[in-house]
């Protein structure tokens, strides 16, 4: 019986380690520019680009997460692809308030868009048209 166990989990483990792997694999990596900001403002104040670095980073030590606001309107959330996932702001936070370029593979569901960050670096500043 305890050996018919070990084999269930170790079974289950193995499905779901493949089935995270071909999940990754076929995550589209893209490019993208947009503005780092945190995630009530960029929701409940309707923002083009972020008030402020210091109101990003306010917001982001109060424990809001930080997102990226693409040039098209589309909001980003930045996840971790690794079991347990890690919280995104610490990578994000010397961005906050910024414009930058962003490369990584995008996930989609339910409406909502994630990324795994790949690449990031500062990017110049320009209008937005939407």
């Amino acid at each position: 019986m305890k050996t018919a166990r070990i084999a269930l989990y170790a079974s289950l483990l193995f499905s779901l380690a493949t089935l995270a792997l071909v999940s990754s694999a076929d995550a589209p990596a893209v490019t993208l520019k947009g503005y780092v900001l945190d995630s009530a403002c960029a929701f409940t104040k309707n923002l083009d680009k972020p008030i402020s670095k210091e109101c990003a980073i306010s917001c982001a030590h109060a424990g809001s997460a930080l997102v990226i606001l693409a040039e098209d309107g589309t909001i980003y959330w930045p996840i971790d692809d690794s079991t347990p996932a890690t919280g995104q702001n610490k990578k994000l936070l010397s961005f906050a308030g910024e414009k930058v370029t962003v490369t990584g593979k995008v996930y989609q569901r339910g409406g909502s868009k994630a990324i795994v960050i790949e690449k990031i670096g500062s990017s110049p500043a320009k209008s937005l048209s939407f």
